[in-house]
């Protein structure tokens, strides 16, 4: 259970924090990046829910995503250890993976093959869902470079590229489903 009462510590003063483990990281640790980018993606999500009804399917699977990213940020900030933590750590499943695929394939269904790649825009919900696509792909990037030195869930990796995919497709979806989308014109503002 969490509890959140006093919301300022002063133990970060000292340009560190404290993982799940209780282990204090330097603010600017790869592990302590990873889990910051899935939660920008996470706020990058809400900004997202200005723009959609509340009872929209997008909007129902964005509030999931937004609760397995909580997840993901529980994930990766409990290092893997063999000390007996006192608790079994929160991961994130090979489940919670196929959820997000089911999701693509659903929205993915009706939309018209692409001929260009996309510029980020059309509707405000289809440029805030680019803007969480490359932010989560900025989570992604650091939890491979972490993986690269410490040990990942690899289901969290595979979770935050899927996302991305995700969030690029919920972006047509929100363009009119894909009549909206502004694509890019390879050379086209050139000069001379």
């Amino acid at each position: 259970m969490v509890i959140l009462n006093k919301i300022y510590t002063r133990t970060g003063d000292d340009g560190t924090t404290g993982l799940s483990t209780g282990e204090r990281r330097d603010k600017f640790d790869l592990r302590v990046e990873a889990y910051g980018a899935v939660d920008e993606t996470n706020a990058c999500l809400g900004m997202v829910h200005l723009h959609l009804p509340p009872d929209d399917a997008m909007a129902i699977e964005i509030r999931t995503f937004q609760n397995d990213l909580f997840d993901l940020g529980a994930d990766l900030s409990t290092p893997e250890t063999d000390a007996d933590l006192g608790y079994e750590p929160l991961r994130i499943t090979d489940g919670q993976v196929e959820r997000v695929e089911r999701a693509i394939d659903r929205f993915n269904a009706g939309l018209t093959p692409l001929r260009s790649f996309v510029l980020p825009g059309g509707s405000a919900a289809s440029a805030y869902l680019h803007l969480a696509r490359t932010v989560a792909r900025r989570a992604e990037r650091r939890m491979v470079e972490l993986a690269r030195r410490e040990q990942v869930n690899p289901a969290g990796i595979r979770y935050m590229n899927r996302l991305s995919d995700f969030l690029f497709v919920a972006s047509r979806v929100a363009n009119d489903g894909g009549k909206g989308d502004v694509l890019w014109q390879p050379g086209k503002t050139r000069q001379g």
